[in-house]
């Protein structure tokens, strides 16, 4: 069996929807890495209450860092890092501590026991929690079972910036 020529690989690189940075091409026997691509936003919480008005390419001022989503995503796909213990429930499937990073995506329909970020009308940041939906009614819920006022209403006093579609855990 032989080797792939070049209009081999290069048909499989566009296939797989993945480019070589540099103009070297193959006609070297070093070249530059591959370019990654799937890379989102970190941004803040105070931020993520009005990503879902965002439409443009984001600027490189707007994230702490760019990191690669582990999912399936839309292009308005951002990350944020969990801030306090509300949806930590360690006896669950999903849990989340303080510091965790979670991707989401604004382009993703939330439905009943999904978990996302809404932006409450009173309050210029975000929050995480599951979307509860009873008939007509929604509510939010933090997974934390001892959490105070663990559930509450949000029928026209919130705005869904997004679905949680990934959880990012770094070991160190």
């Amino acid at each position: 069996m032989q080797g792939a020529n070049k209009d081999l690989l290069e048909r499989i690189l566009q296939l797989l929807d993945i480019s070589l940075s540099g103009s070297q091409g193959f006609d070297t026997n070093v070249s530059e890495a591959l370019h990654v691509k799937g890379r989102v936003p970190l941004i803040s919480w105070v931020q993520a209450g009005c990503w879902s008005e965002v439409s443009d390419i984001y600027a490189v001022g707007d994230a702490e860092e760019w990191l690669p989503c582990p999912a399936a995503h839309g292009p308005r796909t951002f990350a944020l890092r969990v801030r306090g213990l509300s949806m930590y429930n360690p006896s669950e499937r999903h849990s989340f501590n303080d510091g965790d990073i979670i991707f989401v995506d604004p382009d993703r329909d939330a439905i009943h026991k999904s978990l996302i970020v809404a932006k409450l009308t009173d309050t210029q940041e975000a929050t995480f929690k599951q979307l509860l939906i009873e008939g007509s009614q929604r509510f939010l819920m933090a997974l934390n079972p001892s959490w105070p006022d663990r559930i509450f209403a949000i029928n026209g006093n919130a705005e869904i910036c997004g679905v949680a579609i990934a959880k990012h855990e770094p070991l160190i």
